[in-house]
């Protein structure tokens, strides 16, 4: 709750509530108010590896989900130590499930490796994942850049 309600601890806190510090701005970037928000998912220098890695950990549980789901015989029992492999098929080849693999296309596309793509052979239909971790003020924004990709 003292997170939502930004009552931790932080610079911001400190000279906007508290009147303890003088300075609001970030202890790491120094370029923004050192808010639970901008912690969490704006900081720039915490975007450059802290966020890739918490992403990562969401895509690799997600992907560890649809591989039980889809009949995928896993080599881990628990999603905190799967490992993806660049593809992963059911038994009985009905599902292939691919890890960060370039989508093929009749003309250039930015950003052509969703995250995880999962080809129903059955079906003959694909399935594209791309994964996004943002605050509450940014999810219009990514949903409409993972749209545009």
């Amino acid at each position: 709750m003292a997170a939502q309600d930004q009552a931790l601890q932080t610079k911001y806190y400190a000279t906007q509530i508290s009147n303890t510090e003088t300075d609001s701005k970030c202890r790491l970037c120094q370029q923004f108010d050192e808010t639970i928000d901008h912690i969490i998912s704006a900081c720039p220098i915490l975007a450059r590896e802290q966020y890739t890695k918490r992403r990562d950990k969401v895509c690799a549980q997600l992907h560890f989900n649809i591989c039980k789901e889809t009949g995928v015989q896993l080599d881990k029992k628990h999603w905190y130590e799967h490992v993806p492999k660049s593809a992963e098929a059911s038994q009985g080849g009905k599902v292939n499930t691919l890890w960060i693999q370039q989508v093929q296309t009749d003309r250039t596309i930015p950003n052509n490796n969703p995250d995880i793509i999962i080809r129903d052979n059955e079906k003959g239909t694909c399935m594209l994942t791309d994964v996004a971790i943002s605050a509450d003020r940014n999810v219009i924004k990514k949903e409409t850049e993972k749209t545009l990709q």
